[in-house]
């Protein structure tokens, strides 16, 4: 009698995932071709990151997800991360696309006038690359750091532009605060070279920022600085993100008029003749058909919540 029964493949002893074999029971896929997220846990950079970078990478090569390459499609910049934590997939790219990032990086890798020229067709292919992704994901808790931190980087590029993604407010001589934006903690963080509070700062920070839960980070340790949040509200729509990185900008502009008012003439002059950086602007995301209205006005959390 003839066995009909379908046959399954023979086990095969000791044989590992071909991907994230450093990591067990992760994943079985390789990561090449994946557009992933990374943030700080991801690799030993400026706390704020680089103001090039945007934390959306194309995984070049996966195989361990310990030693991921990729490039950042900000910067176009390759990178080495480790990925075998808090890993985070908005999308994956064909072989042809990566194929063609490939040729790019090694005509981009070429010092003569050629691969200038190509480093800077690299970075809008990136970017465009970036753009193309976070619409096909869409507006959501996966996409919304991302986008909250390509707004942030636009006011760094017309405040103050520097390697890290960060704008510095000189308060007076030798009294520096840096303020960058906490992206997955929706709050806006003011480190300072001190322990002790700065209420010069806390009023500015109360008139900057009115209606919005003003707070000390208070030092956990002896080498450690005070530092405040400015928190905000979850945006949970495309509008609503736009919105709190208006206020974003309003506000380190009011902080930037009170404490270096030759400095913003500088920058206002600059920023009437060529327009402020909105890239947010390129994205358009379908908003909710359920509009909603607010019943009662936000509590008053202004300088008397400092504490």
């Amino acid at each position: 009698m003839t066995d009909l029964s379908p046959q399954l493949p023979a086990p095969r002893s000791g044989s590992r995932p071909e991907a994230m074999a450093d990591v067990p029971g992760v994943c079985e896929l390789t990561l090449t071709r994946a557009v992933v997220q990374y943030r700080g846990v991801h690799e030993v950079d400026l706390p704020e990151g680089r103001i090039e970078d945007i934390g959306l990478a194309l995984v070049l090569e996966g195989q361990y997800a310990s030693a991921a390459q990729v490039v950042d499609l900000g910067s176009g910049k390759v990178k080495e991360l480790d990925l075998s934590s808090e890993l985070v997939v908005l999308d994956w790219v064909y072989e042809p696309t990566l194929d063609h990032l490939h040729g790019l990086l090694r005509t981009a890798s070429d010092p003569s006038a050629a691969g200038r020229e190509a480093r800077a067709g690299l970075e809008k292919y990136c970017f465009d690359l970036a753009l193309r992704v976070l619409r096909r994901a869409g507006y959501g808790p996966l996409s919304r750091a991302t986008l909250l931190r390509i707004g942030f980087r636009d006011i760094c590029r017309d405040l103050d532009l520097h390697e890290g993604t960060s704008v510095r407010i000189v308060m007076a001589r030798g009294r520096l605060a840096r303020a960058h934006l906490d992206y997955d903690g929706n709050a806006l963080v003011f480190r300072t070279a001190f322990q002790e509070p700065d209420p010069v700062l806390e009023e500015a920070l109360a008139g900057a920022f009115p209606a919005r839960d003003i707070r000390r980070v208070l030092p956990t340790g002896p080498t450690e600085s005070l530092a405040y949040q400015v928190r905000f509200p979850l945006p949970l729509t495309f509008l609503e993100a736009r919105m709190l990185v208006k206020e974003l900008r309003e506000g380190l502009v009011h902080l930037l008029a009170r404490f270096e008012p030759e400095r913003f003439k500088a920058l206002q002059e600059v920023m009437d003749t060529l327009g402020s950086r909105e890239t947010l602007s390129q994205l358009y995301f379908r908003e909710p058909r359920e509009a909603s209205q607010p019943i009662t006005p936000p509590p008053d959390l202004g300088g008397s919540i400092v504490h």
